[in-house]
């Protein structure tokens, strides 16, 4: 009996090793950082030559569509402390698993904002002639993190990020509820990537449309030791902290949104199609 629980511990330990490793590489290295804000990256660093808002958009969509399809099926794709947060207040992710998520999430997203900053070196250097600025014409710290438009007050912009999260929300677990008009499985991470496309293109204005607390804060800690100092936390009123707060009440918001009205009225499924409901939230993860 004893070798057998050891057995089961092991393999139960290796598993969490399984889960945080793929949070972790694809969150740094696929979604959040490498890919996503090194389109942001060359769009700035070239002064709009090579790239632009669409392409922030598109790139950034296809980094988390991809992150979901690779690291989806052990870690169940989180790379975003407010979609794991819903998920653990609608009871689809266990609550010892979100301060693990939400830990290597972070750390993904600081290496990830790194290992952009180490291939654009030389860009930024030339950029702005060796000063890292966050505000001013060749600021560049809007690369790694969220910052206001001059004209957005802070609750306005609390309220765009709660308002953009709790979309994304209520449409993730559109996207993954079986008895609503579900994707076709295996399509899911496409779905998701399309909807991001569509909130940053309509609701990108005013902040940068973060709707996630890991990818912006993770890269704005890394600019603050990496030369750009302190000003990236007071810049903008002290906008650092909305990025973080209102994208987690916003996918609680969005969650319970459609639980309580769209979920909860469906017909009561048949004791396979709810663990087979449960185990597909498990995938549910994104953005």
């Amino acid at each position: 009996m004893t070798e057998t629980r050891k057995i089961k511990s092991k393999c139960a330990l290796q598993q969490r090793q399984q889960q945080i490793l793929a949070v972790f590489q694809y969150s740094t290295f696929s979604a959040i950082q490498a890919l996503g804000c090194g389109c942001v990256g060359q769009a700035v660093l070239s002064r709009g030559m090579h790239g632009g808002p669409m392409t922030v958009s598109v790139g950034f969509a296809m980094a988390v569509t991809i992150a979901v399809y690779v690291s989806g099926g052990v870690s169940g794709g989180h790379i975003n402390p407010a979609v794991s947060l819903a998920m653990c207040v609608t009871g689809r992710l266990k609550w010892t698993k979100l301060p693990i998520y939400i830990l290597a999430q972070l750390l993904g997203a600081f290496v990830g904002a790194a290992a952009v900053f180490g291939i654009y070196y030389n860009a930024f250097m030339e950029y702005s002639d060796g000063k890292l600025e966050v505000t001013g014409p060749n600021a560049t710290a809007q690369i790694f993190a969220t910052y206001p438009a001059p004209y957005l007050s802070l609750i306005n912009g609390f309220a765009d990020q709660v308002m953009s999260t709790a979309v994304l929300l209520l449409a993730i677990f559109a996207i993954f509820d079986t008895k609503n008009n579900s994707v076709p499985k295996g399509l899911e991470p496409i779905a998701v990537g399309l909807l991001i496309i569509v909130l940053t293109c309509s609701l990108g204005m005013n902040s940068g449309c973060a709707m996630n607390p890991a990818r912006d804060l993770g890269p704005r800690l890394f600019t603050a030791v990496a030369g750009w100092g302190m000003e990236v936390f007071t810049a903008g009123n002290n906008w650092w902290w909305v990025p973080i707060v209102a994208p987690l009440l916003g996918g609680v918001l969005g969650a319970m949104i459609y639980v309580i009205f769209i979920e909860i009225h469906h017909s009561d499924p048949q004791s396979g199609e709810e663990n087979e409901a449960h185990a597909k939230y498990e995938l549910t993860n994104m953005a």
